[in-house]
């Protein structure tokens, strides 16, 4: 595949596939919802997407580009996933996601703004992620820790030092956790702001904020304590980074209550794109777009903007549109589209005549 690949066709036809199986191959599931199912064909039991990735890799040397790896996901209906990379099998997403860091732009992406903390702790620690390696090993400890405890609470008798021992592992992974993302915060948010400069001057209003999930003033394990007598009443821990959110701001207020669809589509693409360039700058490579319908909501000077910032990273795009034109009239001249027409599900290389 070309740096910058466009799918064109009429709607039906198949082109979000294409981006649906990219990601599949990058996360093993879909980006559309967290059921495989929708993936594979109805007379199917399993569906299989196979490729090859060759991205910087700092891990190896300075500057360095890797020989191609061949990556392969397999899902069944049953929700089993195998994967593999470089013909061995391989246990966690993680290591896939490794491999090929994807950024997605679809009509679902508004659920940064709009959607449930979530979504916006998701779109956080996908940049730890790629620039801390010790985040992930935190984050599962985290996450048992967590269920351990909440087990622990909802039973009718507690056993005190086995709910001291998680409370206490949970104290510190939940701390190194905040850590990692609060210094990671602190490098995207200029990004953010330099990026939506470019792209909607007017809304200099704009800021981040990053809520870490209990009071500031408070060590973790003060708010643990703090919190024990609610905790133990409604069986779950109240606080930690799992209640961690960013807000996005417009002039003091939540810009998904004051933007237009339209601008909340630049402070999405904003968002993606300063962490894409955040990730380059930090010396871990590159990411992969996925974007789906780019001309959606946006006028042709906003969409002239987003391809020109695209097109300054170099990063490899996957984007689709109803009519090639849409894209060829707002992409900088100086790049080469590879154009992909797609009709009832097949794909074909498009020639100029």
């Amino acid at each position: 595949m070309s740096g910058v690949n466009v799918f064109f066709g009429s709607n039906g036809s198949g082109k979000t596939s294409v981006l649906e199986a990219i990601h599949l191959l990058g996360m093993a599931r879909s980006f559309r919802g967290s059921s495989v199912k929708s993936l594979i064909n109805h007379d199917a039991s399993s569906c299989t997407v196979f490729g090859t990735t060759v991205l910087d890799s700092p891990a190896i040397n300075e500057g360095a580009v890797r020989a191609g790896m061949p990556v392969g996901v397999k899902r069944s209906r049953s929700g089993e996933a195998q994967i593999k990379i470089g013909g061995k099998p391989v246990r966690t997403v993680a290591e896939l996601a490794e491999q090929l860091p994807l950024q997605v732009i679809t009509a679902e992406s508004f659920g940064l703004l709009t959607g449930a903390p979530g979504a916006r702790r998701r779109y956080l620690d996908w940049g730890v992620f790629h620039v801390e390696h010790q985040f992930f090993g935190q984050w599962q400890r985290f996450q048992r820790s967590i269920k351990q405890r909440n087990n622990l609470l909802r039973r009718g008798k507690i056993s005190d030092q086995e709910l001291a021992a998680w409370t206490r592992d949970l104290a510190q992974t939940g701390t190194a956790i905040n850590t990692y993302r609060t210094d990671y915060f602190k490098i995207l948010a200029p990004f953010f702001k330099e990026i939506m400069a470019c792209l909607a001057p007017s809304l200099d209003a704009l800021e981040l904020r990053y809520q870490q999930g209990w009071d500031r003033q408070l060590s973790y394990s003060e708010a643990l304590a703090q919190g024990f007598a609610a905790d133990t009443e409604q069986g779950y821990t109240h606080t930690g980074p799992q209640r961690a959110d960013i807000r996005v701001m417009s002039g003091g207020h939540l810009a998904a209550e004051t933007l237009s669809r339209g601008q909340q589509k630049l402070v999405v693409c904003g968002l993606k794109l300063a962490q894409g360039r955040l990730m380059t700058q930090l010396g871990q490579g590159t990411c992969t777009y996925l974007i789906d319908d780019l001309p959606s909501e946006l006028d042709n000077a906003h969409s002239l903007l987003v391809c020109k910032l695209l097109a300054s990273m170099q990063a490899q795009v996957f984007i689709t549109c109803i009519d090639q034109r849409e894209i060829r009239s707002v992409w900088p001249e100086s790049e080469e589209l590879a154009m992909f027409h797609v009709e009832q599900g097949v794909v074909r290389r498009h020639c100029e005549q």
